[in-house]
């Protein structure tokens, strides 16, 4: 039985795994075929495979936008037509996109789909066309509506007025306490509204306990009924029967008798305690009275209850009353209840409260504030698809200021990367840039790469380039010079022990060079590190001495891409040490030369006679410092001179048959160029 299990386990791995590569391979397949333009064939493996959006969006990339929404109607329906339909008139704009959705039968929708989507102006232009204008109004109303939501009142109050609608203007105005504002609208454009805003102005002040001001509001407005109302609602029975004596005399004597029921109430309770509110809100709640008992929930404050969670229940019953019995208050209800939640800091029951009003930007920063993303990722999704960009930014943001990586991976791989570069986890970020392909490996190899360069580490980064390979993106080319330029100045040219590092420096340049034919400065690089390498290879070795000799002198060819003056004092010593003493001579003269032109810092005074139609650089750049020591330059001057006084050392460069300069490539006399020697 156990032999019998194994196998069945091993053949069930091995499906797997057969299937998970052919997964891979029909992925690819599919790039390929859009990268070769067989998008129909694609968009059948798409559509078979169950995956039609990305076939819709294949054909908006390329722009196809027949293709495209022929794909989303046939497989999403009407609804995902039409956003198709949106976005390809999107993209047409003015008369182009009119005719088009009216061809394709989504003009309407796509009109309100823009102005829910808060792309009024596309809306607007949209329904200029003659079968849509009677939109406007409405559109402008919705654009009022979506401004006030973002605070803008003085453009909401132009929308409100240009949707005809000026009394929703003066609402939201009262709504925000500008009264001022409410004011000069309720004068120009609905006179019939300044009673409201003295209402508005009253119930504030009342708030405030600014009784005197309140009641003086109430009577301009006309509103004497009112203003008893507030005075019973905050016990004030005095002034409520001195008003009602005054300006209702019919209703004195119902008053009368309500005041002497208060007064036997609160003496059962023993006076004015801190709960006769809450008390005075459940009796209207028995006796049916919801307006009232609603009003009086949200009156209660901290100081009446002394205990959040209690006040949290008594405004969470405030709105539940207004949902079941009040709903032309629901709003307004909601409103207060989710701001006054959120100033308790009870984000989680605020959000679900602006939900309830319909206010879902108000709610999804609530339940950002309560870290619940999930809640907040569901409302933009499934009720304000607008938000949804809003929310997912936000939440990346969070994330990288937690500097959780791995939670940020899953919604943004290259921030995540960015973030563990940041913090220098090189280890991890090329562990999980390799496993998103090579384009973005190329990236963070790169990136390290540089990073350990900026270290003064050019050793490490070279490894690195060893191991993960090197990109073609010109943007990466500085990394690989300073990477050449930080090793020619740190790494010896003759010991054995840089070999090692000039070959695996080779191998990196060679393919480059291979992904780049053609760069004549990264094959030059190329060539300097390949006789460096056999330069180094050779140390030690008596027998292949000369060989070592050779590229040193090989390489003065490349001092433009080289230190000048450690290129040539290299080819001076070993020069010496062959016993080739009339080239050590002449290339010590000329690193003689390039020292005192780096302690003048000009190049003006270089003798470049000796190099006459040779193809040794005349013009190089200098070093902003020696690289060689003190000590060693001081050797080699005196070793010049000492020679110098030898009359069988010449200051001349050994020629060959050609009658050139033995290391040279180019020939002077019948101007031809030689090709290299591969070993030297």
């Amino acid at each position: 039985y156990l032999c019998v299990w194994v196998c069945v386990w091993v053949c069930v791995s091995c499906l797997l795994i057969l299937s998970l590569s052919l997964t891979h391979t029909h992925s690819l397949s599919l790039k390929e075929l859009e990268t070769e333009g067989q998008y129909r064939l694609a968009e059948s493996h798409y559509v078979e495979g169950g995956d039609w959006k990305s076939a819709v969006n294949m054909y908006r990339l390329v722009d196809k936008w027949d293709d495209a929404f022929r794909v989303a109607k046939q497989h999403g329906g009407a609804n995902a037509a039409k956003q198709v339909a949106f976005i390809w008139g999107k993209t047409l704009g003015g008369e182009s996109a009119i005719r088009l959705l009216q061809k394709l039968g989504f003009l309407m929708q796509c009109i309100d789909f823009a102005a829910e989507s808060g792309a009024f102006q596309y809306a607007f232009d949209l329904a200029k066309h003659h079968s849509a204008q009677h939109k406007i109004p409405e559109l402008h109303l919705k654009q009022a509506m979506y401004l006030e939501d973002e605070g803008k009142f003085k453009l909401a109050e132009e929308a409100f007025i240009r949707a005809k609608k000026p009394k929703e203007a003066v609402l939201m105005y009262v709504h925000c306490q500008d009264w001022d504002a409410a004011q000069r609208v309720a004068e120009v454009h609905d006179p019939e509204s300044v009673s409201d805003i003295l209402v508005g102005q009253a119930r504030v002040a009342f708030e405030s306990r600014e009784y005197q001001k309140a009641e003086t509001f109430l009577l301009r407005a006309q509103r004497p009924e009112l203003a008893i109302q507030y005075y019973k609602e905050c016990g004030k029975w005095e002034d409520a029967l001195r008003l009602a004596r005054e300006y209702l005399p019919n209703k004195l004597n119902a008053l009368q008798e309500e005041f002497e029921s208060s007064q036997l109430t609160h003496s059962g309770h023993g006076g004015e305690g801190n709960d006769n509110l809450l008390n005075a809100a459940n009796k209207l709640v028995s006796h049916g009275d919801y307006s009232r008992a609603i009003e009086t929930y949200l009156r209660i404050t901290y100081d009446d209850v002394n205990d959040h969670k209690v006040l949290q229940e008594v405004l969470k019953k405030a709105l539940q009353l207004a949902i079941k019995f009040v709903p032309n208050q629901v709003n307004s209800v909601g409103h207060t209840v989710a701001q006054r939640l959120s100033d308790m800091k009870a984000y989680e029951a605020s959000a679900e409260a602006f939900l309830v009003t319909e206010r879902y930007k108000e709610a999804i920063d609530m339940f950002i504030a309560c870290e619940r993303w999930d809640r907040a990722k569901t409302v933009a999704r499934e009720l304000a698809p607008m938000f949804e960009e809003y929310v997912e930014k936000l939440y990346v943001d969070t994330l990288k200021k937690s500097g959780k990586a791995e939670a940020l991976a899953d919604v943004d791989v290259i921030a995540a990367l960015d973030m563990l570069a940041s913090k220098g986890q090189w280890k991890k970020v090329m562990q999980r840039a390799e496993e998103e392909g090579p384009e973005v490996l190329k990236k963070y190899v790169a990136m390290y790469a540089a990073s350990l360069i900026q270290e003064d580490a050019p050793t490490k980064a070279l490894q690195v380039l060893a191991k993960f390979g090197v990109s073609d993106n010109p943007a990466s080319f500085n990394i690989y010079r300073r990477l050449c330029h930080d090793l020619f100045l740190s790494e010896s040219f003759s010991s054995v022990t840089a070999y090692k590092t000039w070959a695996s420096l080779r191998d990196v340049l060679t393919q480059l060079t291979e992904q780049i034919p053609g760069n004549s400065e990264f094959n030059a690089y190329r060539i300097v590190t390949h006789l460096l390498a056999v330069r180094t290879s050779c140390d030690g070795n008596s027998q292949l001495a000369e060989v070592g000799v050779k590229c040193a002198v090989a390489l003065l060819r490349y001092t433009n891409y080289l230190l000048p003056d450690k290129a040539f004092f290299e080819a001076g010593s070993t020069c010496r040490q062959q016993g080739w003493d009339n080239m050590a001579f002449v290339f010590f003269n000329r690193f003689l030369d390039i020292c005192d032109a780096i302690e003048d810092g000009t190049t003006s005074m270089l003798d470049h006679s000796d190099f006459k139609e040779t193809d040794v650089p005349h013009d190089v750049a200098l070093p902003s410092d020696f690289s060689i020591s003190i000590e060693e330059r001081e050797a080699a001057k005196e070793w010049v001179l000492a020679v110098s006084m030898d009359q069988g050392i010449q200051q001349q460069l050994n020629t060959d048959e050609r009658g050139c300069y033995e290391a040279s490539l180019y020939n002077h006399v019948n101007k031809s160029t030689a090709p290299m020697c591969i070993l030297t």
